[in-house]
Parts: structure tokens; C-alpha cells; sequence
């Protein structure tokens, strides 16, 4: 993904943005340079603190989701006997809205970042821990069997053969998940919490009809999830090199 074209795109929203505020004219849609010159005043201010919580938060679940379902699904990618075991487990609790689950977490983690984090966490875990299964159990058997004859054991397969196979999956499982961890987030953070963009953009913000700050919130939340998909752009050519080889 260009930049450039990041860019542009963006320019065509604001554009359309502008264009729809002026045909309705109403308070409920102030003007995007409306939206931005707040945004821009009060990033440095209560804004910026809580990006910076929310950030963290979604960080921190992305983060220990793929620590602990990367090599999960590696295993169960492996070893068919372990994901005959284990594969109906799976079916049975990927398909369930860990949403739903919320109540009961906040009961056990409280309403502080632990809460928030363990339920996006929750959502996340088995989006990779597919992703990475699927991927493993999808390498030719003649490679690996190559890569034997030249006396690799465990270890050599896992670094030379299962991980740059995965790797990439492993990013596009992360891109997939950055939107949910995000729009979870979001409801999270609107109740029972006194930080994040959700609790600015519905709480903080919407209860005060602060309009123009509603929508900074807003702005604010699709630059941290663009700034994250940039990161995961990031790792993808630096730990991926292949991937782009000419």
C-alpha cells in the first residue's frame, strides 16, 4: 500500500466530507476543517491522552494474541493428532461473539486496561491461531522431507521452513484483526472506564453535544487503526524480505 495513495484517498473523503456538511448544514456534521483544527488543538491535550491509552490497549492485545497463537497453530498445524484433539475445541469457541463475554470478564479483571485488553485478546487469539494452523497444515510434505535429508532437525524446520512459510500469515492475520480489536475496543471503552477514544468520543464528548470534538475522537481513531496497518506494513518488508523479491 503506496502512501501516495493513502493520500489521495484520504483528500477524496475530506472532499466529500466538505462537500456533504455544506449540502446539510446542520451542527451534527460540522466541516472536516472544523474536525481538524480541534483535532490538532487538543492532541497535545486530553485527546492525545487517551490515543494513547487506547493505543496501548490494542497494541498489547495484537501483541499477546500472536505470541500465544502462533505457536499454537503451529502445533496444531504439525501434529494432525494434536489438532484431531483439539480441533473440536476450536470449533466449538471461535464461532461465539467473545463480546458477549464482557460482563463476565469485567466481573473477574475489573474495568481497568486487564478487562479490555483479555476480551480483544480473546476475539484475536483464535482469528491467528487459524490463520497460522491452516498455513502450517498447508506446507508440502516434499519440502519438509527436503529439508530432513539434509539432516535439519525440529528446530532448523521451525526457523527455515514453518515460520517464513507462516510469517506472512501470520501479518495478514494481524491485518484482519487490527479493524475488530479496534471496533471492540471502542464499545469497551464507552462504558465503565474513564480513559480511552471511547470513552472521549461517546461519553466525554457525544453527552456534551461537543460535536466538533466527537468527530476529532472519531478522526482519531481511524489514524491510530491507519497508523497500525502502516506498522504492520512495516514488519511485513523488513521480516519478509522474500515476499517483495524481484
Amino acid at each position: 500500500m503506496r502512501k501516495r495513495d493513502v493520500l489521495l484517498a484520504a483528500i477524496a473523503l475530506l472532499i466529500a466530507w466538505q462537500i456533504i456538511a455544506l449540502i446539510l448544514n446542520r451542527d451534527i456534521l460540522p466541516a472536516p476543517t472544523t474536525v481538524l483544527a480541534v483535532f490538532f488543538a487538543q492532541l497535545p491535550r486530553s485527546l492525545g491522552w487517551h490515543f494513547v491509552v487506547s493505543t496501548w490497549r490494542v497494541v498489547a492485545s495484537i501483541a499477546i494474541s500472536v505470541i500465544l497463537a502462533t505457536p499454537a497453530g503451529l502445533v496444531l498445524g504439525q501434529y494432525p493428532q494434536v489438532n484431531r484433539v483439539f480441533a473440536p475445541v476450536v470449533y466449538l469457541t471461535y464461532p461465539v461473539p467473545k463480546i458477549v463475554l464482557l460482563p463476565i470478564v469485567l466481573l473477574f479483571l475489573g474495568i481497568g486496561d486487564a478487562s479490555k485488553i483479555f476480551i480483544i485478546f480473546l476475539i484475536l487469539f483464535f482469528q491467528v491461531l487459524v490463520v497460522v494452523r491452516d498455513q502450517a497444515a498447508a506446507i508440502r510434505p516434499e519440502l519438509v522431507y527436503s529439508v530432513r535429508s539434509l539432516g535439519a532437525g525440529r528446530r532448523a524446520l521451525l526457523r527455515f521452513v514453518y515460520l517464513p512459510a507462516t510469517l506472512p500469515a501470520v501479518l495478514t492475520a494481524i491485518r484482519l484483526s487490527i479493524g475488530t480489536a479496534v471496533a471492540v475496543l471502542f464499545f469497551t471503552e464507552s462504558f465503565a472506564t474513564s480513559a480511552g477514544l471511547g470513552y472521549y468520543v461517546i461519553v466525554d464528548t457525544f453527552s456534551r453535544l461537543a460535536y466538533p470534538e466527537m468527530y476529532a475522537g472519531v478522526v482519531a481513531m481511524s489514524v491510530m487503526g491507519l497508523m497500525l496497518y502502516f506498522v504492520v506494513d512495516y514488519l511485513e518488508r523488513a521480516l519478509c524480505p522474500y515476499l517483495f523479491a524481484k
